[in-house]
């Protein structure tokens, strides 16, 4: 069923030249009035963005609310003609991250769900810009299939180092005699922190909080919290996330885009490895991983192209003062400088309740929390380990306000969480003629709970009330299970927490106290909103940053990243003062930079391409984030002690160019 693109069908600021859409700086796109109650599964569409960098683009559903009920996210690459297909399935909410096809970028849904008879606006706009976008727009149509992914152009785009060739910036490396001496002058420096207030686990010796362990622990003094070394000594951890030269480009269906590489067997085979499922779904059959930062290893040090990279990598990052190696970092490189890490697997259920929240009151769920806890006992006895999460960024918190009991009772499986929710409504009802007249809904008996139920939290006040107050007791099972098991298979080490993506609810902080320390991600200038909510609500544990991060597109990367400035400088402002003001909040013991390396031009495997790394992808740093780095690190203690104010130099923030 093809779609007629008119004037009629713009959202206010946009116009039509022919089948482009000049797109305003914010808000503009066209209005989708077929998709309501569409039995097509499909929107098709070709899609090309006339601009020198990425853009982001959403479906957005509407059921009556002033704000979508329902988005689903993707990006798209400059200059691509590409095929997008969008499954309208995504709408019913039950995955988070569905994969991407050749030709687009990562493709996120956020939101509740929403039925198709439901919506009352469907619209396709554009991410808020820093200028106005022209995107050319053919052959809309609602499908039962999707479009046929295409290659979405034949110039060859990245060049033999990895690098994005249709972009300039200052420091692009042209010959590799220049790339090689730039790597073998950084692997020849020495690897020492940069000065003798440090102890050797990277702590600041000359602030003992107590007496040493032999592990890392938590201290609160004067109302503020701190990490300690094992020694004793104060310790406010500071690192980059993903500290590994690994296999992240996606080139499967991009060959021909690339500068020609190197056989996939031999010495060179180490350069490729088949995409192994990363969460979600992947629309794309196989895939395969290419790594330009192994690549570019090879061309300086040869066949020791890995121990020179081991040495190198933590040698940059002590210099630079950071102590720490963060989540998804290289396991070779533990013991090396103090690190995090993170249950390999969490605990599950065959049932899960909503997305990846398991059925938290069943014995499975306590069996499979005491199984995952064992692959901690391999480092039980290790000082270097500061700590570890049970995981990160659970998918089913990425829904606000989402009450999971209402997903209890909307799953039509015979759960051990549907059993204990009648149980609790038995218990303080008594009959079903109660439970009736208080939830404002009839039900014959309590059997009745066990058939699904759509919504229950909107029946009344005291059914939302209800259902809350047991979404708070799930939401601790949750958490205290495998934190409880855990803590026996490793009793040494501190937990370090969730991850949480943000704080969608305040249940989300229920069971606080069966953590050492409390993490979230946190993407934002200042993080200290962040951390003050965690306070409000109650937690009173030291604050770990699991992620954060500011991207800009003057070094050849065609996406910003989740926070967006306007060049390196820019970049190396923001990092000083997001983690000053980290360190300057009573709670805060640590920011986790994410990541180590650029992302590759053309897509990591889920698509994402954001200049985020302290280094780029042909592994030389950033000199003004380097610098940076190491002026934080020599100011942090002092401010987190209140003796100075941290840096005061806001960063000028754009709208973000990310997925």
């Amino acid at each position: 069923m093809q779609l007629l693109l008119t004037e009629s069908r713009l959202l206010p600021g946009t116009r039509l030249e022919g089948n482009v859409l000049v797109l305003p700086r914010i808000g503009g796109g066209i209005l989708l009035p077929e998709v309501k109650g569409t039995g097509r599964r499909w929107l098709n569409l070709h899609m090309t963005v006339l601009s020198d960098h990425a853009q982001a683009f959403e479906l957005r559903a509407y059921g009556g609310e002033e704000t979508p009920r329902v988005t689903v996210r993707f990006g798209l690459m400059p200059n691509f003609r590409a095929a997008v297909a969008l499954d309208l399935n995504w709408l019913d909410g039950h995955i988070l991250f569905p994969g991407h096809r050749v030709g687009t970028q990562k493709v996120v849904c956020h939101g509740s769900r929403i039925a198709r008879e439901e919506i009352r606006q469907a619209e396709l706009v554009s991410m808020p810009g820093a200028a106005p976008v022209s995107v050319r727009v053919e052959d809309v149509e609602l499908a039962d299939a999707p479009c046929m992914a295409e290659l979405p152009c034949r110039e060859m785009l990245i060049d033999e180092f990895g690098q994005y060739i249709p972009k300039e910036w200052p420091g692009k490396v042209r010959r590799e005699e220049e790339l090689v001496n730039e790597l073998k002058r950084e692997a020849a420096l020495p690897d020492q922190y940069p000065g003798a207030d440090y102890t050797v686990w990277g702590g600041c010796a000359g602030r003992k909080l107590q007496e040493g362990t032999g592990y890392f622990g938590k201290a609160k003094r004067n109302g503020r919290w701190y990490l300690t070394d094992p020694s004793g000594c104060a310790f406010f951890s500071m690192g980059p996330d993903c500290v590994v030269a690994r296999c992240d480009a996606r080139i499967d269906g991009l060959e021909t885009l690339l500068s020609p590489l190197p056989p996939r067997d031999g010495d060179t085979a180490a350069l490729y490895e088949p995409l192994r499922r990363q969460f979600g779904e992947t629309p794309r059959d196989g895939g395969t991983l290419f790594s330009y930062e192994r690549r570019n290893l090879m061309r300086a040090f040869g066949a020791d192209w890995d121990g020179a990279w081991q040495r190198m990598i933590i040698g940059q990052l002590k210099r630079m003062g950071m102590n720490t190696l963060g989540n998804w970092s290289d396991e070779r490189l533990f013991g090396k400088m103090p690190y995090v890490t993170c249950l390999p697997v969490f605990p599950r259920t065959e049932q899960m309740i909503f997305r990846d929240f398991p059925d938290v009151l069943s014995e499975e769920y306590e069996k499979d929390a005491v199984r995952c806890a064992r692959a901690l006992t391999a480092r039980r006895d290790d000082p270097w380990m500061i700590g570890y999460f049970l995981r990160n960024e659970p998918s089913w918190a990425f829904v606000d306000d989402l009450i999971i009991a209402d997903e209890v009772l909307r799953n039509p499986a015979p759960t051990a969480c549907r059993e204990g929710l009648i149980a609790f409504l038995r218990e303080k009802y008594g009959t079903a003629e109660a439970l009736s007249a208080a939830w404002k809904h009839e039900f014959a008996s309590f059997d009745a709970l066990r058939t699904p139920v759509e919504k229950a939290s909107l029946f009344s006040d005291r059914a939302r009330l209800d259902l809350r107050a047991f979404s708070a007791r799930l939401t601790e099972k949750y958490m205290r299970i495998p934190a409880a098991a855990c803590r026996a298979a490793d009793p040494h080490h501190m937990i370090l927490g969730m991850r949480w993506a943000w704080i969608s609810d305040p249940l989300l902080v229920s069971g606080w106290d069966c953590f050492d320390v409390f993490s979230i991600n946190c993407y934002a200038v200042d993080p200290t909103p962040a951390l003050e909510n965690v306070r409000t609500l109650g937690v009173d544990l030291p604050v770990m940053i699991g992620e954060f991060h500011f991207g800009a597109l003057d070094a050849g990367l065609p996406a910003t990243g989740l926070e967006a400035v306007r060049d390196q400088g820019e970049r190396a402002r923001a990092y000083r003062y997001y983690c000053e003001r980290a360190a300057a909040h009573p709670n805060g013991v640590g920011c986790h930079w994410f990541q180590c390396y650029d992302q590759f031009a053309l897509g990591r495997f889920d698509g994402e391409n954001y200049n985020i790394g302290l280094f780029d992808i042909t592994l030389r740093p950033y000199p003004l984030m380097r610098e940076a780095v190491r002026r934080t690190a020599e100011n942090v203690y002092a401010v987190m002690a209140g003796e100075t104010p941290p840096f005061g130099e806001k960063p000028a923030s754009l709208p973000m160019i990310a997925y």
